[in-house]
Order: C-alpha cells, then structure tokens, then sequence
C-alpha cells in the first residue's frame, strides 16, 4: 500500500474542491493513521471493510479516549478518502457519535475582559487581543488576516474565506483602528496584518500564549482561550441588544441554531427569575 501516493491523490482532489488547508490538513492526517495501521493488515484499501473501520474506531476509543468530535473527523475523512479516490460510498454513517456535546460556551465578563486588556502591554499583542475580542475572529482567521483586509474609511474588516469558505464583514472598532495604525508604525508588517519576526504569518502557539498569560496576569481563573474571547464577544453583543441575525452573520455562522447556544447564558444573566433561596 503506497500510502504516501494515495495521501497526495486525496490532497489534489480536496484542493480542486476548494477544501480549506486547514480541513485538508486535518482530513490528511486522519486518514494517514488509519492506513499506516491497516496497512499490516491489507495491501489495498479496497480490501479494508466497515467493520475493520468500526474496530478502529473502538481502539482510538478504548486506547487513546478520544472526544466526540475526533471521531466525527476520523469517521468524515474516511467517507470522502473513498468516495473521491475510489467512488466507494461506505456505509459507515452509523459509526458518527450519536449528538454532539451541548456544553455552554466560557466566556469572560466585560470586567474580566477590561482586566485581561490592562495586562498586554506589548503593542502587538494588544492588536491580537483587541481583534479576537473586538471582530469576535477565530484564531486562524486572525492569522490570515492582510494588510488589504481592513477598510480604515468604512470601518469594516473584510474576512477571506472563513470556515466553510465563506467571505464575511466585520465591524472595525475605532479604538481598534487606533491601535492598529500605532502597531503599522512601529513594526510595518508586509503582507499580513499580524507577523512574525521573519514577516511571515505569525504562529498558533504564540497567540494562544499570548491570550492564557494575559489571563493568569489578571487573576483570571478560568480556561481562556483564543476562542473564549470569541464567546465573550457574541455574549456581549446579545447583552447590549444587538438581534442574533446580526450576531450570525458577523461570526460566519451557516445557521442561527449555533448562534442560539449564547442565548442560554445571556437569557438567564439578564432574567429577573429570583432564586427560591431568596424568596426564603
């Protein structure tokens, strides 16, 4: 089993269909795992059946405990890894986790936020802090950003081929524009908004360090992340009134069902439901 051949094959048709690299990378490395143990087994594909995958899957189960969400790649990259290289259509829909995990999202108050701000003090990392928090962006479309992307004159911040290859417009807050010329002037990116020392795009890693350093400084206690500045936005945006449709369309979201998970934290903050501990 040439498994390197058959994993550039998947590649060049994913690329033709326009799949994001991040997907392609993600959909790869699936499939790389599952042919590199099969291939013990089996000289060929074509010779593995659904029932071998289902083992599979039980092993990275039992053996590595792997969430929900992993599995739904595994058991996806497979599905296209046969459909596109072989025109085999498994029958493996019933390997998908049943339903996802409905957990709200983390989230940080508006004074957690102001407190996690007053600890960046690096110009640069003040910019990365006040995107995610201010466009509500996702970390990797923070990292894509260019230099063409933001419309100083209207105030909007243009975001290229966002999950599911979607274009969308974000706000381009004046505060944030403020700090973005004073960023420019100091470190005169090229290309993207936000670089690295090599004038590259700048690294997942050090966002993410930026971000959990920021809160350990602010005596913050919960797990944050890059994206939890992404759920304080929405949260924040639905408390001050802002309609859910608009809410949808600035975080690129196909449907407002997944809008709607933020509205089970903001419907119960703002309720005036007293507590049966109170009415004592």
């Amino acid at each position: 089993m040439k498994i390197d051949d058959l994993i550039n094959e998947f590649e060049r048709k994913m690329i033709v269909q326009r799949y994001s690299q991040r997907s392609i990378q993600n959909y790869k490395s699936a499939v790389r795992c599952f042919l590199l143990l099969a291939e013990k087994k089996f000289s060929h594909p074509l010779e593995i059946t659904e029932k071998e995958i289902e083992k599979y899957l039980f092993w990275k189960i039992e053996k590595h405990h792997i969430s929900t969400s992993f599995q739904r790649l595994i058991v996806a990259s497979l599905d296209k890894f046969y459909l596109s290289l072989f025109n085999t259509q498994l029958n493996i829909k019933h390997l998908y986790p049943r339903a996802k995990n409905k957990s709200l999202p983390v989230y940080l108050t508006t004074r957690e936020i102001r407190r996690l701000m007053a600890k960046v003090t690096n110009l640069k990392h003040k910019c990365i802090v006040q995107l995610l928090y201010g466009c509500g962006l996702r970390l990797n479309e923070l990292l894509h950003l260019k230099l063409s992307d933001i419309d100083s004159k209207n105030k909007i911040i243009l975001i290229r081929n966002g999950k599911g290859g979607k274009d969308r417009v974000v706000m381009l807050s004046p505060l944030l524009l403020e700090s973005l010329r004073s960023y420019y002037k100091v470190y005169h990116p090229e290309e993207y908004l936000i670089e690295g020392q090599g004038k590259g795009r700048y690294s997942e890693k050090s966002v993410q360090t930026i971000v959990k350093n920021a809160a350990s400084k602010a005596g913050i206690t919960k797990r944050v992340t890059p994206h939890t500045l992404r759920h304080s936005f929405a949260t924040h945006l639905l408390e001050n009134g802002t309609d859910i449709r608009y809410i949808q369309e600035l975080l690129g979201h196909k449907s407002v069902n997944t809008t709607e998970i933020y509205t089970h934290v903001t419907d119960i903050a703002q309720s005036k439901i007293k507590s049966p501990l109170d009415l004592l």
